[in-house]
């Protein structure tokens, strides 16, 4: 990671919670070089310990951690500590898994290693996060919505089969098509909607999926 993050707005609070004590100690002096005011921790329950209702700001939490993962601290979270945003990380990314980090309102999933700008983005994301709530029931306008309506039946589908994690093969039989022409419609899909991973294809992939379907 390199240090190219912008100052942070009123002292920010970042709490990391990872078990990688090197990764604690790495982002924390690039955050705080950075005007953040970051707090590390190397569990989930060593924070739930200390975590109060009315805290505000982001906590950066790992997927993988002995005892609680990241994913259930995020549930955790939603309940005891409604006001954090939360970005989860891991070294070993998969598309079920970020699915379920933004179905449970995640600002951000990202894959280590990751760099500075995305740390910027996902933490310029969390700040926005209250402002969006406040927000969430106007008509979306997001580029992705609109690209989401180009896409074919076949593509939403295997879209939808995708984002759960499941393979080409299994889709292909599910959905009655060859490996080949389930790629093929990945692909499209994932050019349409500007998705350079699956991972990232992930993060769109509620917006553009129509509820129900064959799955």
């Amino acid at each position: 990671m390199d240090s190219n993050l912008p100052r942070a707005p009123e002292q920010q609070a970042v709490y990391i919670v990872d078990d990688d004590a090197s990764l604690r100690d790495s982002l924390s002096l690039m955050l705080s070089l950075h005007g953040w005011r970051p707090s590390t921790f190397a569990s989930a329950e060593d924070f739930l310990k200390v975590a109060q209702a009315d805290w505000q700001g982001c906590v950066i939490a790992d997927i993988r951690m002995p005892g609680l993962s990241g994913l259930e601290l995020q549930q955790r979270l939603a309940t005891q500590c409604p006001r954090l945003a939360v970005i989860v990380i891991t070294a070993h990314g998969d598309v079920a898994s970020a699915r379920q980090a933004f179905l449970a309102q995640a600002v951000d999933f990202l894959e280590k290693p990751f760099d500075a700008e995305q740390v910027r983005r996902a933490l310029q994301a969390a700040q926005a996060r209250p402002r969006s709530t406040a927000k969430k029931t106007e008509p979306p306008t997001e580029p992705s919505v609109l690209l989401g309506e180009a896409l074919t039946p076949d593509e939403i589908e295997v879209l939808r089969w995708v984002t759960r994690g499941t393979h080409n093969r299994e889709i292909a039989m599910r959905l009655g098509l060859s490996a080949r022409a389930v790629e093929t419609h990945k692909a499209r899909a994932m050019e349409k909607l500007g998705a350079r991973s699956l991972v990232e294809l992930a993060k769109l992939a509620e917006s553009v999926i129509p509820a129900g379907g064959k799955g």
